[in-house]
């Protein structure tokens, strides 16, 4: 027992000195940095070098691993990227309270917070409608109905100045908050429907197949019939994005100042007022939402023809 116990010992100790050896590299590394920039540079760095080499390694070295480390260094150079925009190098940005963001920054927070929240919500919804369960159906239709059956503003009034009235007194909701959450289940409506088209287009066989195959019906609507009916109304998808990211425009109503709000406050600045202020202005709005508009047709049509490369084999 005594020399087990002794064995033991040892073999822990050399654990430990194989740790050290191993450690020491990095612990200089980190030292050796460290004299010339910020911890928090050093740390991103040494991370950065070995999360690279790790990653080199891994993949194959030199004969297939330059890939995976041009990712990795493409990947910090990113994060590098955004700390120094955020200025988190040197103690981060001030908070601004959401009611002093106005112009671009809105527009995009606003259509894209609305785009990404209502995917999700507009694919429940649409499996919700086609359940067999009486309670998720009527429920899913009921909910459908209403948000599509209510104007934008009346949504935007109502999660503006009514919601507030309906919570107890010290909770709070910030209003950006309020108008992303209605937006998210505005627009999530109208995915539903387009989404509950894209699943009728997929034929009931592939569902029974999967089924025969012996999948469960969650991962045969995530594996199987949900990528085909995406893939099906990718067109009407993006239809109801870029609509969505023009009707941002209605936030002005609740005194959200978005990129045309913010243009419109500017006519009465006197700085800025000029015989051409009204033309240049709107014109340089609209060349704004046209591009990215336009960019987001041009990416979907790529995408669909990325999807459907099959089907001009």
């Amino acid at each position: 027992l005594g020399q087990g116990l002794s064995f033991v010992g040892r073999l822990v100790g050399w654990i430990g000195d194989g740790l050290a050896i191993l450690i020491w590299p990095v612990e200089w590394l980190r030292d050796y940095i460290e004299r010339f920039q910020s911890p928090l540079w050093t740390d991103l760095a040494a991370t950065a070098i070995i999360v690279s080499l790790l990653m080199f390694f891994l993949t194959g070295g030199f004969r297939n691993g330059w890939r995976a480390l041009y990712k990795s260094i493409a990947i910090f150079a990113g994060i590098a990227f955004v700390i120094v925009v955020m200025g988190l190098d040197k103690g981060g940005l001030p908070i601004v309270d959401t009611r002093s963001w106005g112009g671009l920054l809105v527009t995009l927070v606003v259509s894209v917070t609305g785009i990404v929240a209502s995917m999700p919500v507009g694919m429940i919804l649409a499996l919700g409608r086609r359940s067999t369960i009486p309670l998720i159906r009527v429920f899913s239709i009921a909910f459908i109905e209403f948000w599509r059956g209510v104007p934008l503003i009346t949504v935007l009034f109502f999660a503006t100045y009514m919601l507030p009235l309906f919570l107890p007194g010290n909770f709070t909701v910030d209003g950006l908050v309020r108008v992303l959450i209605g937006i998210a289940l505005f627009a999530g409506a109208y995915n539903a429907e387009v989404i509950r088209g894209g699943l009728q287009a997929v034929p009931r066989g592939q569902a029974e197949a999967a089924s025969a195959l012996g999948l469960s019906y969650w991962k045969t609507t995530g594996l199987i019939v949900m990528p085909q009916a995406l893939r099906n109304v990718i067109p009407a998808l993006v239809n109801s994005f870029i609509a969505l990211f023009k009707d941002t425009t209605l936030v002005l109503i609740v005194a959200i100042f978005d990129l045309l709000g913010q243009l419109r406050a500017s006519f009465a600045d006197p700085n800025w007022a000029s015989p051409t202020t009204l033309f240049t202005g709107f014109a340089f709005t609209g060349i704004i939402y046209f591009v990215f508009c336009f960019g987001m047709s041009r990416y979907s049509l790529f995408v669909e023809r990325r999807l459907n490369v099959h089907k001009n084999v």
